[in-house]
């Protein structure tokens, strides 16, 4: 067992599937203990129960990450179980579902359909970070010893957040990717205010990845073979590709990086693939 996390706690959200049960399972085989998130209180247990099966520790618990209440009652739940918090991986997003010609188009979807993307993906993302930080800063004020600044090399605390390639480039419906746009512009605008504490915050921008994000689409190999296409290295992304990304953001291999925007995304933000000619 590899020991990045070892001894960190990590609440991680939409941990009911996909990224976040990924990420659950990988950050407790890297030695955290953590508390799974999820809308979907029953499938955020089963997440749970699959990392103690693995011999590793966590808390199910249900998660509305809109709901700014719900989020800070996680972190207490989690800070009560394990007594502090290290870091909080903001996974859980939604989309607008397509159409069966392709993506919705922006004047075609209902302001409602907008609002609550944005609930979710801009809101549930705030809501995490702001009760990371007063956390963060209330393990610092009791225990000013306890880790150095910014500039010692240190972690005060570390997020992690789930935004997309759609956030960097234009990709995946307007909605949704201006949504995750204001991740990416949150992600380096933030870290700017939190360096001198010494808390990071860096996101990950996935590409396509077979998941149930859109139901019934990811499982399909129709859709795996559609998703690889698009990617200059010729592959989907997998649930622990992201993971793995969000694994190295959260560990201290990382502990000179923030603000960062990490594409998982098989090439595709770089630019277009070379087409071959005959």
């Amino acid at each position: 067992m590899s020991a990045l996390l070892q001894g960190k706690i990590a609440i991680i959200t939409g941990a009911g599937s996909g990224v976040g049960r990924a990420a659950c399972l990988i950050f407790a085989a890297n030695g955290a203990k953590v508390t799974a998130a999820d809308v979907n209180g029953a499938a955020a247990e089963e997440t749970a129960a699959l990392v103690r099966a693995a011999g590793g520790e966590a808390l199910g618990l249900g998660c509305d990450v809109g709901d700014e209440a719900a989020v800070s009652s996680v972190v207490a739940q989690t800070v009560a179980a394990y007594g502090r918090l290290d870091i909080i991986y903001n996974n859980a997003g939604i989309t607008v579902l397509p159409t069966a010609q392709g993506p919705r188009r922006f004047v075609d979807t209902d302001q409602a359909e907008i609002d609550r993307i944005y609930r979710v993906n801009v809101n549930g993302v705030i809501n995490g970070c702001k009760a990371a930080i007063r956390q963060f800063e209330a393990q610092a004020a009791a225990d000013p010893d306890a880790h150095e600044g910014g500039h010692g090399g240190k972690s005060n605390g570390v997020i992690v957040n789930t935004a997309s390639v759609a956030g960097l480039i234009g990709y995946g419906g307007v909605a949704y990717g201006s949504s995750k746009g204001a991740i990416t512009i949150l992600t380096r605008t933030l870290a700017i205010e939190l360096a001198g504490q010494g808390i990071r915050i860096n996101s990950v921008c996935p590409a396509g990845m077979p998941t149930n994000f859109i139901p019934g689409l990811g499982a399909s190999e129709a859709a795996k073979a559609s998703m690889g296409a698009a990617h200059p290295l010729g592959r989907f992304i997998a649930p622990a590709d992201c993971a793995n990304a969000a694994l190295f953001l959260a560990s201290d291999l990382a502990s000179n990086i923030t603000g960062v925007n990490l594409p998982v995304d098989g090439g595709l933000s770089a630019g277009l693939a070379l087409q071959k000619r005959s």
